[in-house]
């Protein structure tokens, strides 16, 4: 299983909303970044993710888990090679963790959320994963 963290901004597409749509999960597109897509074409199903919330709030919200592997973003132009993948919540951080949080832990300091801030799909290492979910208070 690989991990990753996925940002939007909460006014465009909020956890709130992404918890809403239950199962069915909702696709994770618009994604205009080469970078960004080449990240969600690595996902697999069953990989996991955290939900952050970009622009004022600045925080990770929650888990989420891809449930459909990238396929052709249905929000792209045609011919345009945009992906999108599916993910649904899995639930909330008991406790969100901001980015000062995170920039604040000595062993966090290499993650992509410091050093390519304005990428907005990137890779989570394990150790990562296991830190931030700690500071969350989250065991999923």
């Amino acid at each position: 299983m690989a991990y990753w963290l996925l940002k939007s901004e909460a006014e465009t597409w909020s956890w709130d909303q992404q918890v809403a749509r239950g199962r069915k999960g909702e696709p994770w597109s618009g994604v205009r970044n080469h970078t960004a897509k080449l990240n969600l074409m690595k996902m697999k199903k069953g990989d996991r993710g955290f939900f952050y919330h970009s622009g004022n709030e600045r925080r990770i919200v929650g888990v989420i888990e891809v449930i459909r592997e990238a396929y052709p973003d249905p929000t792209a132009g045609e011919g345009e090679p945009w992906v999108a993948v599916d993910v649904m919540a899995l639930g909330p951080m008991q406790e969100p963790v901001t980015l000062a949080a995170v920039k604040a832990d000595p062993s966090l300091k290499d993650i992509a959320l410091v050093k390519f801030s304005r990428l907005s799909v990137q890779p989570v290492t394990p150790a990562e994963w296991k830190r931030i979910a700690n500071l969350g208070g989250v065991t999923l």
